[in-house]
């Protein structure tokens, strides 16, 4: 079986601590730095640099992780077939998703997926757009909801348009009273964020020529609401997200309509995985059921 050392090897990495990788591998912090003694005296060479943030990987740390994260999942991936014949439907999975995916997808897909498969066991990680896909490729998430275009060499399935709009203060109200246009924005400051701006919202921005000077950055989609809410500026997102945030603020449609297309992100090799491929179609019908006739791939297309 699996070298206990690649456990701890791939805790660390997750938690940044060998205090927080003892706790979650259920062992004592010295067994944690015996093991990397270990694995690093039969690999040659320092695998950590302990910081005061904690541990970050040295240069060869970083060129042997995706080798061992391939061997950890290859190990996963066997345990979970031999449960599956043995009819235990067990396994693991992991998934990477911004936001509002988080928000307002995940909860009803991981609740209907777990009273189908109750021993699967389910990982959820925050993070951007790039953050995601780069997990998935090295094989730390198993897939991830991220948007075209995907720069990664991965499996990529689109999954809906989702358009994108123009959120103003409540006694906003735009020249033709309907959709807002370039006079319209002019002059004005907008509230984003910041992992935002580098694809659908800058195309929006760029298209009515907003300048970088009149961009202000928040943390996440309420915030930017509640900014708007204030009078600080305008904000730009995506209809995905105002489905559970509120706020006395308007929303309008651009005059020119701009969309972006959330999409599944898969590792080819993780898709192998029983418990993936479950949570693959149970995102797929569950998308599919809640756009009807506006899903962009048939759910078999993996």
């Amino acid at each position: 079986m699996l070298p206990f050392a690649y456990r701890v090897f791939q805790a660390i990495i997750q938690e940044h601590t060998f205090y927080r990788a003892a706790q979650i591998l259920n062992v004592t912090p010295s067994a944690i730095s015996h093991s990397v003694n270990q694995l690093e005296k039969e690999l040659g060479f320092s695998l950590f640099i302990r910081n005061r943030a904690g541990v970050e990987l040295t240069p060869d740390g970083q060129a042997v992780q995706p080798l061992i994260q391939a061997i950890v999942n290859a190990e996963d991936r066997l345990e979970q077939a031999a449960a599956n014949i043995k009819g235990l439907n067990a396994g693991s999975v992991r998934i990477g998703a911004f936001s509002s995916v988080c928000i307002n997808w995940l909860p009803p897909i991981i609740q209907n997926f777990k009273q189908d498969y109750p021993a699967i066991a389910i990982n959820v990680e925050q993070a951007d757009f790039t953050e995601i896909a780069a997990a998935v490729k090295t094989g730390r998430l198993d897939l991830g909801f991220s948007a075209l275009p995907v720069n990664e060499k991965l499996t990529v399935l689109p999954l809906i348009k989702d358009e994108i709009y123009c959120i103003t203060p409540a006694d906003f109200i735009p020249a033709n009273r309907t959709t807002v246009t370039a006079s319209d924005l002019a002059d004005q400051n907008f509230i984003l964020q910041r992992g935002d701006y580098d694809k659908d919202t800058k195309a929006a921005l760029d298209h009515y020529q907003i300048q970088p000077n009149a961009l202000r950055f928040s943390i996440d989609d309420q915030s930017i609401l509640a900014m708007v809410e204030a009078g600080m500026g305008m904000g730009i997102l995506p209809e995905l997200a105002l489905e559970r945030i509120s706020g006395d603020v308007n929303v309008y449609r651009f005059d020119q309509r701009f969309y972006r297309t959330i999409c599944l992100v898969v590792n080819s090799e993780q898709a192998k995985a029983p418990s993936t491929a479950k949570m693959i179609t149970a995102i797929t019908s569950y998308v599919t059921q809640k756009y009807p006739g506006k899903v962009l791939q048939h759910p078999g297309a993996l």
